[in-house]
């Protein structure tokens, strides 16, 4: 996703780099309710729901050892039969600001779900690559998703990894590793609730340099498919009758020696409810490939971005920030001897048309990453790794910060959605 990855830390320790491989964006008309009147327009707001979805930061699911996570934020999601009573809540699933769409492992879903057919008629698969390189497959399912009081009908989602469908096509798999269980994902599922409507856009649209994210599969195999909007995988929020202009992550602040588990709120819409106003946060507009700007120690680097899946602050290399490398597994992450301190600038367009450029400086910090991993502690507010030549602002970044995300072509306050706000 052009940056929109996220990666997180196996339970043996080893660094996984999950950034998406390929996707675009969607586009479309924003939701909203007007009446006409004859002599004017009468804009009418709806009754206010609860917007307000728990999230936690801990070490992850039951099934999974202690201190399998690290700077994970977690959710709990239910699914149901489309139009029915038949639901099932998924807890430990993963908040992914950097992604889009609803994925769930296979083996913890209990529900019968109707397969998605392509326009083909044939069963639609999706595949998502990872830089690891790693990647999911599996089936489009359909669901009703509900998150607080809130309800996005008939939605695609992916079913990692399920027995009963057709094998991995060979462009899916090639040099990867399959990642369809718990243990290798860390979670459940994974709730992309990132910048975009939907998990490819145009490019899956198209036939012309389709990057191969939805396949046919019929019975002699699958072939790479091209999917309209609305069959790909969505952001459920932009599909709320309501709250649907985007969202914003809330945990609090973690002190430097970090903490077991940290309980936060995932609250949906922007200036729709009176819990959700922007109030002093500045908007920065993410460029076409969902980045922003950061400069530090006088560079820019435009291809940074904001992202709740990656576990740490991924910037830059050894030789670039003067932070020594971790050694064996943890070669990716680093092991300074002291606590080190930074200040970078994070700068984009204002996403109000206006022309002005945004620009917020940044604290932070980072620590020893195999102390901070011998430690029992969840939330680490200064874990750090290289990322050579941009800046990852993972979930240490939300901590202590109200973080907004403004969905594409979705308009609130702040002006036209994709942006991050805080």
């Amino acid at each position: 996703m052009s940056g929109r990855g996220r990666r997180r830390v196996a339970a043996a320790g080893a660094v996984i780099v999950l950034a998406v491989v390929s996707a675009a964006c969607g586009g479309g008309d924003s939701s909203s309710a007007t009446i006409g009147s004859g002599t004017g327009t009468t804009v009418t707001t709806p009754p206010p729901v609860n917007n307000v979805q728990p999230i936690v930061v801990d070490s992850g699911p039951a099934s999974l050892p202690a201190g399998s996570n690290a700077d994970v934020a977690f959710t709990t999601v239910t699914i149901c039969v489309p139009g029915t009573s038949t639901c099932q809540s998924i807890d430990h699933v993963l908040v992914d600001t950097g992604s889009t769409g609803l994925r769930i492992i296979s083996s913890v879903l209990t529900l019968n779900l109707p397969f998605a057919a392509s326009s083909t008629g044939s069963p639609l698969g999706n595949c998502v690559q990872y830089a690891t390189p790693s990647y999911q497959w599996g089936p489009v399912a359909t669901a009703d998703i509900q998150l607080a009081g809130e309800v996005a009908s008939s939605v695609p989602i992916q079913i990692v990894g399920a027995a009963n469908f057709a094998p991995v096509p060979a462009a899916c798999s090639v040099g990867g590793e399959n990642w369809d269980t718990v243990a290798q994902v860390g979670a459940n599922g994974l709730l992309g609730v990132g910048l975009y409507r939907q998990d490819c856009g145009s490019a899956c649209a198209a036939t012309a340099g389709n990057p191969g994210s939805y396949y046919n599969c019929g019975a002699t195999g699958c072939t790479v498919a091209t999917v309209s909007l609305a069959a790909q995988l969505q952001n459920p929020v932009w599909l709320f009758p309501q709250d649907n202009n985007g969202l914003a992550i809330v945990l609090p602040a973690v002190g430097a020696a970090g903490s077991l588990t940290v309980a936060g709120s995932m609250i949906f819409g922007i200036g729709t409810q009176s819990n959700n106003a922007l109030g002093v946060a500045k908007a920065m507009a993410a460029n076409s490939l969902g980045n922003l700007t950061t400069t530090f120690n006088g560079t820019a680097y435009p291809a940074s971005f904001i992202d709740s899946g990656s576990n740490g602050y991924f910037f830059l290399n050894s030789k670039t920030t003067g932070l020594p490398n971790c050694t064996g597994q943890l070669v990716d992450w680093y092991c300074p001897a002291a606590v080190t301190s930074f200040t970078a600038i994070n700068s984009g367009p204002s996403p109000n048309s206006s022309g002005l450029q945004v620009s917020e400086n940044i604290a932070f910090s980072v620590a020893n990453a195999l102390t901070l991993f011998n430690s029992p502690d969840a939330a680490l507010p200064n874990l750090g790794g290289a990322n050579a030549g941009a800046f990852d602002w993972g979930l240490p970044f939300f901590f202590g910060r109200t973080v907004f995300i403004g969905i594409e072509s979705q308009v609130s306050g702040a002006g036209v959605g994709p942006y991050w706000a805080y």
